[in-house]
């Protein structure tokens, strides 16, 4: 699955959950400057007066996470006599076979860590690069093989280890050979991994290694010379085939490799053409095909012959209706299932009868879902089954396992519910007006009435950029704050995906201001209704989910109180300007091209946050970056931040006197490494978790929770 996103991404990716196969791809930013300490260091006071309160969210987010600490997910892979699973010291695997499994280690991290001693770096390199985790496993098709990425959060790339599993006690597992820089990677055969490598936030490259009795051979299989297209390997759900997808924002081009034959030519499908988006799985000698084509260039599904994989023979399988977006596509035995977004913003699935593919039908999930999670099926896993959990930011992951061939979904719980039940919280769907006559949606998570929510605090979620939906995976801390009275609201303003293609194209370069005046529209919804006001409304966004807020904060400050930004893309035109940035030269199909088109850089001046800072009273402000991140290096968030400070002193020491008393806090808080997307270590993580909360409460006013106490008999 996940489909829909690797099409639309971009060499960066969002959130890699990918340990059980799928995973989400999204753009990030990046801008480079050279910066100083002593800069730093003057931009990142003010953290102190968060200190006492942070120790405070440090226990509960600690506490919290114990009681959530049985969430589900499908790390797991299955092997012929085998499961595999990672421990956070390493990669360990049970034999099914025994009537009570005892784990034997697979991978030890330590020994990979061991590695980088022998490399010369000096004592803190090597404390900052031993810290490993695995990313995400591929057995071989007869478990022969493991092969692993790992993943240290001062290092971008990450290493593909392959070990050689051990069938028998006396052959304990031990690892063969190392890959630097390896993203995506699948097993041809038990000797045979096809892989792709990073380098400068791009993949252009795929190779194939071949495991022999006398060693190893490395072979080039697969060069891009396009600099805006994305290089990645994909397996089939059956594994008979395995597909090189050339993706750039706006044409595809996939290569297969029949994985049954001996000789790995890879033969081209449909060669890329512009605003042509397509994703192929096999089945039956057919390939069955996820593309634009559909009306509105929105997303259908086809068929074609294997022999025969040209547009020309392209047969319309599936085309959902008005207002319907299919977000996900995956083959299951003799079965298309498709995961749906209904107008009313509910995820549906549909399941397609590729022998009667009029026999279409579709099957409900509840209507708190927001997410799903899909399961990539071991080399032993029963293939004629979709298992998957489904979650909201509140709502406890849930599994469930569809049988196609049977119409049956069924839930791992009674009562599709979590075991310990989801609360009684309400998930309600609204609509804002935007001043155009277009309706955005708001997914709206509270525990009273809309109309009593006057007083509650309220964090609006938004992202709104490259056709990404918004992430509403469970989150324990926004469970948290939901328990604490919170109410929860994520937009889904235009630029990202939640409506189908056409959504992310209406707020595409010169249509970037609708995102930023559908983000204003729905918080005045919110209002209008009674949830919250302005004065106990913040914001949160990372990366580029930092613009429309960065912009709105810039034309309307009194809208909000706070505003948490993490990883924050906020330089727009400077970064658009630079086409020597590893991202910039596809990212101007998303924001535009400022040097060579006078109205695209018209368009970005009128929205850049960095741009548009003025003299007045703004909202408080945590920023918080990490001082390795490639994407969005720290030198552009130094850039914002002083700048935002020094309109913020002028307007406070001007002749004017503002209303806003006292002045807003604006905090940098700089964390180590190179990971974009939030901390590794959880120790760190909950650190930065619970100084957002501490941020959010003091610059609110609120009192902060209290735990409630248990009575003694």
């Amino acid at each position: 699955m996940a489909i829909i996103s690797s099409l639309l991404r971009s060499p960066a990716r969002l959130r890699f959950w990918e340990l059980s196969g799928s995973f989400s791809l999204s753009v990030q930013r990046c801008c480079t400057s050279d910066t100083s300490n002593s800069s730093i260091d003057h931009l990142s006071s003010g953290l102190e007066r968060y200190k006492d309160l942070q120790k405070y969210f440090n226990r509960r987010l600690k506490a919290t996470y114990r009681r959530f600490s049985n969430v589900l997910d499908h790390s797991p892979v299955c092997g012929h006599h085998h499961e595999y699973f990672i421990e956070s010291d390493g990669i360990y695997r049970t034999d099914q076979r025994q009537s009570k499994p005892v784990p034997e280690l697979v991978l030890n991290l330590g020994q990979v860590s061991g590695q980088e001693k022998k490399t010369g770096l000096d004592n803190e390199e090597r404390k900052q690069r031993i810290q490993w985790t695995v990313q995400r496993i591929r057995l071989s098709p007869q478990e022969k093989h493991l092969a692993a990425t790992l993943k240290t959060t001062h290092r971008e790339e990450p290493r593909c280890v392959v070990v050689r599993l051990g069938m028998r006690p006396l052959d304990p597992p031990h690892v063969v050979f190392t890959l630097d820089k390896v993203l995506s990677f699948e097993w041809a055969t038990d000797k045979v991994l096809f892989y792709t490598t990073m380098e400068d936030l791009r993949c252009s490259r795929a190779f194939r290694l071949d495991l022999t009795s006398s060693g190893s051979e490395i072979t080039s299989v697969y060069e891009e010379t396009h600099p805006d297209v994305f290089v990645e390997v994909a397996l089939s759900r059956d594994g008979q085939i395995l597909s090189i997808n050339c993706s750039s924002r706006t044409s595809s081009e996939v290569l297969l490799i029949d994985t049954t034959s001996s000789h790995f030519e890879p033969f081209l499908v449909q060669p890329r053409q512009l605003d042509l988006l397509y994703h192929v799985e096999h089945w039956r000698k057919c390939l069955i095909i996820l593309t634009n084509t559909g009306p509105g260039q929105e997303y259908q599904v086809v068929q074609a012959p294997l022999s025969e994989p040209l547009m020309g023979s392209w047969v319309p399988l599936f085309a959902p209706g008005p207002g319907t977006a299919i977000k996900d596509m995956d083959v299951v035995g003799d079965h298309c299932v498709l995961v749906m977004r209904t107008p009313a913003g509910e995820l549906n699935l549909v399941v397609v009868p590729l022998t009667h593919p009029r026999e279409a039908y579709t099957l409900q999930l509840p209507s708190w879902a927001c997410a799903i999670q899909t399961k990539k099926p071991g080399v032993a896993d029963q293939r004629s089954a979709l298992e998957f959990l489904i979650s909201s930011p509140v709502h406890f992951p849930v599994p469930y396992c569809l049988y196609p061939e049977d119409g049956l979904l069924l839930s791992g719980t009674k009562d599709g519910n979590s075991p310990e039940s989801q609360g009684n919280y309400t998930t309600t769907r609204l609509e804002a007006c935007n001043q155009d006559g277009t309706l955005v949606p708001v997914t709206l998570f509270h525990s009273k009435p809309v109309e009593s929510l006057h007083q509650a605090p309220l964090l609006v979620h938004v992202y709104g950029a490259y056709g990404r939906d918004l992430n509403m995976e469970f989150c324990p801390e926004k469970r948290l704050l939901l328990e604490q009275g919170w109410t929860l609201a994520y937009c889904h303003i235009r630029g990202g995906g939640e409506r189908g293609l056409f959504w992310q194209r209406q707020a595409r370069v010169e249509g970037k201001q609708r995102g930023v005046e559908d983000l204003r529209a729905c918080l005045r919804h919110l209002f209008s209704l009674g949830a919250s006001s302005p004065s106990l409304t913040a914001l949160t966004a990372c990366s580029a989910g930092a613009v429309p807020v960065g912009a709105l904060c810039n034309r309307h400050p009194n809208m909000m109180r706070a505003v948490a930004l993490q990883a924050p893309f906020l330089d727009v035109l400077g970064t658009m300007e630079d086409p020597s940035l590893p991202l910039t030269l596809e990212d101007r199909e998303e924001w535009g091209n400022p040097v060579g088109n006078p109205k695209h850089r018209l368009a970005i001046s009128s929205y850049c946050p960095l741009h548009n800072i003025t003299p007045q009273c703004y909202p408080s402000i945590l920023l918080t970056a990490y001082s390795s991140d490639p994407r969005v290096p720290l030198a552009g968030v130094l850039r914002y931040t002083e700048r935002l400070k020094n309109a913020i002193h002028t307007h406070f020491t001007g002749e004017s006197k503002s209303e806003c008393e006292p002045a807003p806090n604006v905090v940098l808080n700089i964390q180590p490494g190179a990971n974009h997307h939030g901390q590794d270590d959880f120790e760190l993580m909950l650190e930065e978790e619970a100084l957002t909360l501490a941020f959010l409460y003091t610059e609110l006013g609120l009192d902060a929770p209290r735990p409630p106490r248990n009575r003694k008999r």
